[in-house]
């Protein structure tokens, strides 16, 4: 028996898997694993999106598999992550429709993590990465990188609100940046 499942993808692309069954006598077991084996690959992927900008994203794969090991290096594991990317007042409306902060910020983080799996979308603003690399004098992937894996980093559960806490963030920061640069 060979199962073809189709599910949308954004921009109305579809992706179709195929999985082999050998030997099923149950069709009703055979649809429960199909169902199993689906939530179990959907719900572990990290996703990118552009929104009000047109901005497409190098090197998906490696910075997933880098992100997997910042969760794994923390006890989590990923698992529904979307990352999208737009614009400084595509953020700024965010940032006061859902936040009440009337100011621009380089990412908005919505956490919807279920004890040790990380989920949630990460809104980052490409405007305030070009303008945050300019000012540190890094390279534009560099801050992009920092920004992504702050978000994931406020997703396991840390904070900047505090000195202390702003401390630990650029620390936590720094290290998986250079895990980052020794993976490459």
């Amino acid at each position: 028996v060979v199962i073809y499942i189709f599910f949308p993808t954004p921009k109305g692309r579809n992706k179709s898997f195929q999985i082999k069954f050998f030997r099923i006598n149950s069709c009703r077991f055979a649809s429960c694993w199909v169902f199993f084996t689906l939530i179990a690959f959907v719900s572990s992927m990290i996703r990118y999106f552009s929104e009000d900008i047109s901005f497409r994203f190098k090197n998906k794969q490696f910075t997933n598999s880098w992100l997997r090991t910042v969760a794994g290096s923390e006890l989590k594991r990923i698992g529904d992550i979307n990352i999208i990317f737009c614009s400084d007042n595509y953020v700024l409306d965010i940032n006061i429709k859902y936040l009440k902060h009337d100011f621009f910020t380089d990412i908005i983080t919505f956490d919807y993590c279920q004890n040790n799996v990380l989920s949630g979308d990460l809104f980052i603003s490409i405007d305030s990465v070009r303008e945050n690399a300019l000012f540190y004098n890094t390279d534009f992937s560099v801050e992009l990188n920092r920004v992504i894996v702050h978000g994931l980093l406020h997703l396991i559960g840390y904070d900047d609100h505090s000195e202390d806490d702003i401390k630990i963030m650029r620390s936590k920061e720094d290290y998986y940046l250079q895990l980052r640069s020794s993976l490459i």
